[in-house]
């Protein structure tokens, strides 16, 4: 009798993570359905400015919620059930003055009493409908992490808050971008539709990487001939913020490609 392995569940990849046994290079594609979070931390004081942020700026910044007190690391059970923010990414970054100081598999030291934890929709959960209209991303086809830039384009500032916006960058054929414009178009809770693309979006941009070799953030794609690079907002974008703002406290959020997998299912980040 052949045995079909069970499907992992978004509080698997949690427990394997708060366990440290996490190893894959990133989350994308895992718990098909189910939406991946970007995830900044900040002391209490910043709350109000931060979410005014993402209220300026819900393409790149599209806020889904936050964890349930200042220093209570758990989340509202909407979002995941048995979470517990500080353990259950794979992988985290550490900001001091707006450098990255460490990358660590938890961030239990640095929590304070203070602490709130944003979660941050993410690109990941449009993917499988790119899949599912036969647009399947190309990190995924090739294994990769998304590619990702920043752009010359700033932000709407708010309080400390300011910079500019990153994006995530997938090739398509010119006669895809349509139907990759529809199928990202409803889920608005993870970035909607491209911000830009070919030649012309690339510059408005203020990117110069034709072929995708020289990404920010994430890693390397392959455009082939005929194809043009497509970019939509990134949920990097905060931690970004968090660099140019330069914050003298501790900062922390995810290591990029390593998502906060939530309960939350993909549909309902979808207008």
């Amino acid at each position: 009798m052949t045995v079909t392995p069970r499907r992992l569940t978004p509080l698997d990849v949690r427990l394997a993570c708060r366990a440290g046994n996490w190893d894959a290079a990133s989350t994308a594609g895992v718990c098909a359905g189910h939406v991946q979070a970007n995830l900044i931390v900040l002391p209490a004081k910043y709350a109000a400015d931060f979410r005014a942020l993402c209220a300026r700026n819900p393409v790149p910044c599209p806020l889904l919620g936050e964890t349930v007190a200042p220093g209570d690391p758990s989340l509202p059970a909407r979002l995941a059930k048995d979470c517990d923010v500080r353990t259950d990414a794979p992988a985290y970054n550490v900001f001091v003055g707006g450098k990255l100081v460490a990358t660590k598999s938890n961030i239990l030291d640095e929590w304070q009493d203070d602490s709130i934890a944003f979660l941050i929709g993410c690109s990941f959960s449009f993917e499988a409908a790119l899949a599912a209209g036969g647009l399947t991303p190309r990190q995924i086809e090739i294994s990769r992490n998304v590619p990702m830039y920043k752009t010359s384009v700033p932000l709407s500032a708010a309080g400390v808050f300011s910079g500019r916006m990153v994006v995530s960058m997938r090739p398509y054929l010119p006669s895809q971008v349509e139907r990759a414009r529809d199928l990202t178009r409803p889920f608005v809770g993870a970035h909607g539709e491209p911000v830009a693309w070919g030649a012309e979006g690339a510059a408005a941009l203020g990117i110069d990487d034709a072929l995708g070799e020289r990404p920010d953030f994430g890693e390397a794609s392959e455009v082939r001939e005929g194809e043009v690079p497509v970019y939509w907002g990134c949920g990097v974008t905060p931690a970004n913020v968090v660099m140019d703002s330069k914050l003298p406290e501790c900062i922390m959020g995810h290591a990029p490609g390593h998502m906060l997998v939530l309960d939350m299912r993909d549909e309902e980040v979808c207008v």
